[in-house]
């Protein structure tokens, strides 16, 4: 997803902060892209965890199998939860990410 400006949609809830919006456009541009990049990456290691989750293969734990919308929930979950993350600030990993990326500049 992309704002009206071409730049990297943010979740519901979730705003720039205060430094990078006064920085600019480029700025907010960089800000942007990391952190699309970390909402991959938690909802990457969200659905690592949730296979250790005995019964997220759809397992009730009664020996029958999960109902379509027991795991339809289950694979929302990822994504839910790196957009609730981001939204709340996310885990500093964008900012990091950024602030290396300037002072490792070309």
């Amino acid at each position: 997803m992309s704002s009206s400006l071409g730049l990297p949609a943010l979740p519901a809830g979730a705003a720039l902060p205060a430094e990078v919006r006064a920085a600019g456009p480029a700025a907010q541009q960089e800000y942007r892209t990391a952190l699309a990049f970390e909402r991959v990456l938690i909802g990457q290691l969200t659905k690592a965890m949730q296979a250790t989750v005995p019964g997220a293969d759809g397992a009730d734990g009664a020996g029958g199998t999960g109902s379509a919308a027991t795991q339809s929930y289950r694979d929302m979950l990822p994504a839910t939860m790196a957009d609730s993350l981001i939204a709340g600030g996310g885990i500093g990993l964008a900012s990091d990410l950024v602030r290396a990326l300037r002072t490792e500049g070309p």
